[in-house]
């Protein structure tokens, strides 16, 4: 059984599987945003129609092949038009043209010429990135020495050159695990970094960069990297700036990966991704285009995430007078089901805190959450339910949040709803849990009365019987502290609801956990102290039930048998 005062962390996978579309691996240029010009979008030429210019034939190839092949000097001039044919030949999706390529035995002399950083640079990094496609001829490419030949480009300040760098590296390491390692290990992370800090506005290699970090980002030695180099403040900045979907996806899915590392949540919130992630939601709500949801459903996903870090979590509250907090807050009345449930999520994490708790139940916060909840009563979203209810149960926890909201005659009353919620299992095991909870933190006679009026003993007597070993024992604690605080006034509620030959019959149960034993036990000792509930335990043969664990094989579970038997026989 966890702590008494132990919370759960509520969140979802903020990105589902089937929105996962950029995480093949490191550096792959997969969709790009409008207006990028990369040439496998522009150009599909396959073939050529009457009074075009013909296309340039694989003899032609095979012929500035030869020529690169046995050159003796990398001379500029000569080298020149038979990249040109290379990469027509590339661009124009040749079958086999990269594979010829490869094979031919040049990929040497193209490292050597990037090694040289001469004027022809930035085109050989260009028909490499352009045969890096095919996958037949990645293996050559490391072989041949390219990924190191290409990494210290990336301390180029020529734009283009870093464009095609990137893109060649990132196809070439694609799928390579190894690779992606050393390029980390080779210090890529704090240059990639940099690139999108000195041209934000350079939309095609900004996109570069962040599919590399989006496919390196689940190695955990770049997350440490990045937490050195400012990625927060970068991501946040073009955050602002994606206008597109894809875009978005790919910043979004960076941030999720990355905000697996607390130190990393810390520094978003702090860094206003947070409030950038607002912004995109408010900006897309009210539309219908899928896009725009997904995006809604993923960034309102991380900023539940970003709240499971205590730190982070506190500073969007910020005394509940921060702005993410409040416009979370405005989620739960929200026509989206989505941000409905996200708000729902975010409220029971804020309520982690005793302070929070107490906080938010001066701001006024149950009634939200109620009307949320009544909402999807009826046929409403179950996930919406479960999480309204687990942020209640947050709430809950400190005694005197626990003795407000137990005090409380509506609230009570829509909880003997959700526990009798017999379609929808999580809901009334949440309902119940809630139940129990106002008991075990309030500890007060006037909860335990509203409880008993409401009646909620039943419910909690079910709930004690629970396949859930965890419900068992809070319903079994809570009866105990009900029984010891006022055991006159539960008798009659404790009788009319079964409650005695209930523990009888968990004490019997053959496969019953012993921790569950151990709690009802105690509970039969606590219901001693009434005389119509020993009268009644006598009736039932109670002694004989315990009299059968007084040879149990868990020692602790026999002794505690045996001392609550000798209550009971003292007691006839």
């Amino acid at each position: 059984m966890p702590p008494p005062h132990a919370r759960k962390r509520y969140g979802e996978s903020f990105l589902p599987a089937a929105t996962r579309e950029y995480s093949a691996s490191s550096f792959q240029h997969t969709p790009i945003t409008p207006g990028t010009t990369q040439t496998h979008t522009a150009r599909t030429v396959e073939h050529t129609s009457k009074g075009e210019q013909p296309a340039i034939a694989m003899d032609s190839l095979s012929d500035a092949l030869k020529a690169i092949s046995v050159s003796t000097e990398l001379i500029d001039e000569e080298l020149k038009p038979h990249l040109d044919t290379l990469l027509t030949v590339l661009q124009e999706k040749k079958k086999g043209a990269a594979e010829e390529i490869a094979a031919s035995g040049i990929l040497p002399t193209l490292a050597q010429t990037l090694r040289k950083k001469s004027p022809l640079t930035p085109q050989v990094a260009l028909v490499v990135a352009e045969m890096a496609r095919e996958a037949a001829v990645r293996e050559r490419c490391i072989e041949a020495g390219l990924v190191t030949a290409l990494l210290p480009l990336l301390k180029s300040s020529d734009q283009d050159l870093l464009l095609h760098t990137g893109r060649a590296i990132g196809r070439i390491c694609f799928d390579n695990m190894v690779q992606q390692d050393q390029l980390v290990q080779s210090g890529v992370i704090p240059r990639l970094v940099a690139i999108m800090q000195e041209y934000p506005e350079n939309d095609p290699l900004v996109n570069v960069c962040l599919l590399a970090l989006c496919n390196l980002a689940d190695i955990d030695s770049a997350r440490e990297a990045l937490t050195e180099v400012g990625v927060a403040e970068v991501l946040a900045t073009q955050l602002g700036r994606a206008q597109d979907a894809e875009r978005r996806h790919v910043i979004l899915e960076v941030l999720g990966s990355l905000g697996e590392s607390d130190v990393l949540k810390l520094q978003f919130v702090e860094s206003g991704v947070p409030q950038a992630l607002l912004e995109m939601i408010r900006s897309l709500q009210g539309g219908s285009d899928n896009h725009d949801l997904c995006s809604i459903k993923i960034a309102s996903n991380l900023i539940v995430s970003l709240l499971l870090g205590d730190e982070s979590m506190q500073k969007c509250f910020g005394d509940g007078t921060g702005a993410v907090y409040k416009d979370i807050l405005s989620w739960l009345q929200s026509s989206n089901t989505q941000l409905q449930l996200a708000g729902a999520l975010a409220i029971a994490n804020f309520a982690r805190n005793d302070n929070n708790c107490v906080k938010m139940l001066e701001l006024s916060v149950v009634p939200h959450i109620l009307d949320l909840l009544e909402l999807h009563v009826d046929e409403g979203d179950v996930s919406v339910q479960h999480a309204a209810l687990s942020a209640l149960r947050n709430l809950a926890i400190p005694e005197e949040a626990a003795t407000v909201l137990g005090k409380d005659e509506v609230l009570l009353a829509r909880v003997m709803e959700w526990c009798e919620a017999r379609d929808h299992a999580g809901v009334r095991g949440e309902a119940n849990r809630l139940l129990a909870a106002l008991i075990r933190h309030s500890r007060a006679s006037e909860v335990i009365s509203a409880v008993t009026k409401a009646d909620g003993v039943p419910h909690l007597i079910s709930m004690a019987t629970s396949e859930h070993v965890i419900m068992q024992n809070e319903a079994l604690v809570a009866l105990a502290i009900a029984s010891a605080i006022d055991i006159e006034a539960m008798e009659e509620p404790f009788r009319e609801a079964g409650l005695v030959p209930t523990l009888q019959k968990m004490l019997d149960d053959p496969v019953g956990a012993v921790e569950v034993k151990f709690s009802t036990i105690g509970l039969i000792c606590s219901l001693a102290n009434s005389r119509l509930l020993k009268e009644e335990m006598e009736s039932l043969n109670m002694k004989e039930s315990l009299s059968k664990l007084s040879s149990h094989t868990s020692t602790k579970l026999a002794t505690q048998a045996d001392s609550v038997l000798a209550v009971l026989s003292e007691a006839s």
